[in-house]
């Protein structure tokens, strides 16, 4: 009787991992391993897509770390993503009476519809000036899976 090959992750898998993300020196930003495994379906947009190619031909049961460099994950830092935004601007976006420090990470309405975030670096009387940059962007990281189960 031959034993069947163990499963092999595509991109419309469902998954059951620990999983962990840390900065180089091995910080964890997120991680299952103290708690219960993640599950998820590939291609859902439940990881980053960067992440989910990592997983892409993993064999069920097996265990990997992935080094990333800052242009293999969150990109490199981009100085025309730190940009000034109007007070009223910031006063549309905003709740009534909220108190911003830099430091905020504040969400805005993008055209279209959509959404995106910045974090506060300076706040004047008629702008302030935001870093729109993911706040990973520029750093290498640590990617760890455990991949549990493949259906």
């Amino acid at each position: 009787m031959t034993q069947a090959s163990p499963a092999v992750v595509t991109d419309s898998a469902y998954l059951t991992l620990h999983y962990r993300l840390a900065t180089k020196d091995g910080t964890d930003i997120v991680t299952t391993f103290a708690g219960n495994p993640a599950t998820l379906m590939l291609g859902q947009g439940q990881l980053a897509p960067f992440l989910e190619q990592r997983l892409l031909g993993m064999v069920e049961g097996s265990h990997q770390t992935f080094a990333l460099a800052p242009a293999d994950g969150f990109g490199e830092r981009s100085p025309e993503m730190i940009q000034s935004v109007s007070r009223a601007t910031l006063d549309e976006n905003s709740a009534p009476g909220a108190d911003y420090k830099i430091g905020d990470l504040v969400d805005f309405a993008a055209p279209g519809g959509g959404r995106f975030a910045g974090v506060l670096r300076e706040l004047g009387d008629t702008a302030a000036i935001f870093d729109f940059n993911h706040p990973l962007a520029g750093k290498a990281l640590l990617f760890e899976v455990k991949l549990i189960s493949v259906l």
